[in-house]
């Protein structure tokens, strides 16, 4: 809940001062042209690399494996493909770094650390 401020004010204040920026610096119509192309390039990424990362996990759930790495791939895929469709330069950035696989590991690595804190914490809770 203490993020919430900051996706709710502070991302999207920051995503309009970088626009006017952009808009001011190269135009509205190319910062328009980049803003769609992004959108356009980042479906088509979140879709290609999803479906390969889905192919992944069903290949390790036939071998009988618990796709733990896909599942989080998946999980960063998605979340990199609505920051993509979202308008900004900021977003689009972190998308994009969510969608190549070299710079995935990092996000993977910080959810992992996450997770294992809140697992420690007792926040969650593993029933065997």
């Amino acid at each position: 809940m203490r993020y919430l401020f900051l996706l709710i004010v502070i991302i999207p204040a920051a995503e309009i001062a970088v626009l006017l920026l952009s808009g001011k610096t190269i135009g509205v119509w190319p910062t328009l042209l980049i803003i769609l192309a992004t959108g356009v390039i980042g479906a088509y990424l979140a879709k290609r690399e999803g479906l390969q990362t889905i192919r992944r996990a069903q290949e390790q759930l036939r071998h009988g494996q618990i796709p733990g790495s896909a599942v989080l791939d998946g999980l960063c895929i998605l979340v990199g493909g609505i920051l993509l469709l979202t308008p900004g330069f900021i977003t689009d950035i972190t998308g994009f770094l969510m969608l190549f696989p070299p710079t995935r590991k990092a996000f993977k690595l910080l959810m992992l650390n996450s997770i294992r804190k809140r697992i420690e914490r007792g926040n969650i809770k593993i029933i065997k």
